[in-house]
């Protein structure tokens, strides 16, 4: 070591001897507070790469949620709740719920309007009820549709389908992805949905009669009673941003399916005990939560 170093150190020791000596503090509970605080600044700083390394997939992802994901690392570390929570305020990783609605569903046609056979029904077991939607997920220079069937019991993804228009044909295209992975097709399934032009078509109904899928509608357009897709498109545009991209039509294809696969994979639920929705899909034991919906036309209670 040189002289100028030792020399150095040797005047830090005598600058924090006499602050200490000044301010009536013992070095050695100096030293050892300088310690504690870099620990924790260490601490936090895994904690905040292991969020940024979840999130490069799912980047808006909640932070209970991700409190589950972590839970095991996070008990290494010695990261409770209160203090996980702490750690990313502090860094500015929370996450700011969005809202943006768009309208697609067109209820103003010549075809015949199911009844809504969901109301009062309790969904205790996968491919009992299907629900379906189409939401927009493109810009106004590149407009995108994403058709979507979701299982009610487990709110696993069933079948998708990417398209730059509202025709009919692209929700059967989803329809039929859902329909190859239905196990269980000796017990009865509902097809539940708003009562737009996609559904109520020829073709659309022509599909669900061949594969003996009953017809389920909201009614007087109450978005609480189809509140399950809903919500999915919420979470594939609030975590997921897939709206934000100004992208072709074969790139947003891309863009959607896998984040497709990492919800089915990898998020977790609330109302499936914090289960994915594969997890969820495979057993039928477990009774799915439900919560009050508000300002519904039904005071009946919907699966979120």
């Amino acid at each position: 070591m040189s002289r100028t170093i030792e020399a150095f150190i040797q005047q830090e020791k005598t600058t924090v001897g006499f602050a200490c000596h000044l301010f009536g503090i013992d070095r050695q509970v100096y030293y050892r507070s300088i310690a504690r605080r870099v620990l924790k600044q260490d601490k936090a700083q895994q904690v905040v790469e292991l969020v940024q390394d979840i999130r490069l997939s799912m980047p808006r992802i909640g932070t209970k949620k991700l409190y589950h994901i972590l839970l095991d690392k996070l008990r290494l570390l010695e990261v409770g709740r209160d203090k996980f929570f702490d750690i990313l305020r502090a860094n500015h990783l929370l996450i700011h719920p969005k809202r943006r609605y768009h309208v697609t569903t067109n209820s103003h046609h010549r075809f015949r309007k199911h009844p809504n056979l969901v109301l009062s029904m309790e969904v205790n077991r996968p491919n009992q009820v299907w629900v379906a939607d189409i939401t927009y997920i493109g810009k106004r220079d590149k407009p995108c549709y994403l058709s979507l069937i979701t299982d009610a019991y487990s709110k696993k993804i069933m079948g998708y389908f990417v398209a730059d228009n509202l025709n009919a044909e692209s929700s059967v295209m989803a329809l039929k992805v859902a329909i190859k992975q239905r196990t269980q097709k000796d017990l009865p399934l509902i097809h539940h949905s708003d009562r737009g032009l996609q559904y109520c078509a020829d073709q659309y109904q022509k599909v669900l009669t061949k594969h003996e899928i009953l017809c389920s509608m909201t009614q007087n357009s109450d978005p609480y009673q189809n509140a399950v897709a809903e919500r999915i498109n919420g979470i594939f545009k609030q975590e997921f941003s897939i709206d934000k991209y100004e992208q072709s039509l074969e790139n947003m294809k891309i863009i959607v399916q896998e984040a497709v696969e990492i919800y089915n994979e990898k998020r977790p639920h609330f109302s499936n005990y914090l289960r994915t929705p594969n997890q969820m899909h495979q057993q039928n034991k477990l009774k799915i939560r439900t919560y009050k919906t508000k300002n519904s036309s039904s005071k009946n209670a919907t699966t979120a």
